[in-house]
């Protein structure tokens, strides 16, 4: 097992783990709303729980989208196609792939 591979399960777990963390946050925020007035306008409480709502979905949005980037990462490792800009068809640097694993391109065509 390659040193990215190892790197890319283990952000993998984390991310799982993280999702699992937030989705119990979600859960927190609705039973929370719902045992509280429906009309957030007048409700103190009401753009707390929004705000609470909206950062919560984000979040999970964003480590979803991650897990799907690692996912994807790890089918590139199993094809052999890891390390290959998807854009340019070039080598993507060591460096970069150890600061950003899941990644799909080179830096010169992350900077365009």
């Amino acid at each position: 097992m390659s040193t990215g591979e190892e790197r890319l399960i283990a952000d993998r777990a984390d991310t799982l783990k993280l999702i699992a963390s937030l989705s119990g946050d979600w859960d927190g925020v609705v039973e929370a709303s719902s045992q509280t007035g429906v009309d957030d306008e007048h409700d103190p409480e009401g753009a707390t729980i929004a705000f609470e709502r909206a950062r919560i979905e984000s979040s999970l949005s964003r480590a979803r989208e991650r897990l799907a980037d690692i996912d994807d990462a790890l089918r590139r490792l199993a094809d052999d196609t890891y390390g290959t800009c998807e854009r340019c068809g070039g080598p993507i640097g060591t460096e970069r792939l150890a600061a950003r694993p899941a990644t799909r391109t080179c830096i010169a065509c992350a900077s365009t």
